[in-house]
């Protein structure tokens, strides 16, 4: 395919964490060279016949862990790290239709904004919890909280298991009348506190989905 801007060739966006396939795109050389230099992905419209910025109106930018062609050189797979949602709908990704029996497109169950993106907020989340792990920085309650507390004889796990006691509480206590949002608090609560416990005992969600997906088997 040609235009004044050079050959293009097709583009698939995939999370670097998940392995999800976002979108489908058009690169040239022009927007392959402002994707490595900036970091940032950028794609040329076939309908605008323009360079673009993924997320520049947006702010659901892709931020560019990794570059790959492949064996024919006639495709590019961007591995990045997606902020919102990918597809221009709101959804999480651009492939949410699916063919039904008759070859009719139809949208998929279920799909919808939110789909796909708690594994990747608690992915950034587990990454974020590490980061404060290992440089420790002050005021941080990830820190706090793994800290030991030798007044006590408590280890930084044991704290964080009876928080994880706490937080469970909470959510039978919220889940007996009171407004949904605050049942979605306490449950974010806790599943703060699971993924602290998850590093501290050198696991990581990846390691959850597959033992979830074994048994979905």
């Amino acid at each position: 395919m040609k235009n004044k801007s050079g050959q293009l060739i097709p583009a698939i966006a995939q999370d670097a964490r998940t392995g999800e396939v976002l979108m489908l795109a058009y690169m040239n050389c022009e927007s392959l060279k402002k994707t490595l230099s900036t970091g940032y992905a950028h794609y040329y419209s076939r309908s605008r016949q323009k360079l673009w910025k993924k997320g520049e109106t947006s702010g659901h930018v892709q931020k560019v862990r990794a570059v790959r062609l492949d064996c024919d050189k006639d495709a590019i797979l961007l591995r990045v790290e997606q902020t919102g949602p990918a597809c221009h709908t709101g959804r999480a990704n651009c492939f949410f239709r699916k063919i039904g029996e008759r070859g009719r497109s139809r949208k998929k169950d279920g799909g919808s904004a939110s789909e796909g993106r708690l594994g990747r907020v608690l992915d950034r989340l587990f990454d974020t919890i590490t980061d404060r792990l290992r440089t420790r920085p002050a005021g941080s309650y990830t820190v706090k909280l793994t800290t030991p507390d030798r007044a006590k004889r408590k280890s930084g796990l044991d704290k964080v298991l009876e928080k994880i006691g706490e937080e469970s509480t909470e959510i039978v206590l919220a889940s007996k009348g009171l407004p949904k949002k605050f049942v979605a608090a306490e449950v974010s609560d806790l599943l703060y506190h699971l993924m602290v416990l998850l590093r501290l005992r050198g696991l990581k969600p990846e390691d959850i989905a597959k033992e979830l997906e074994r048994r979905e088997k």
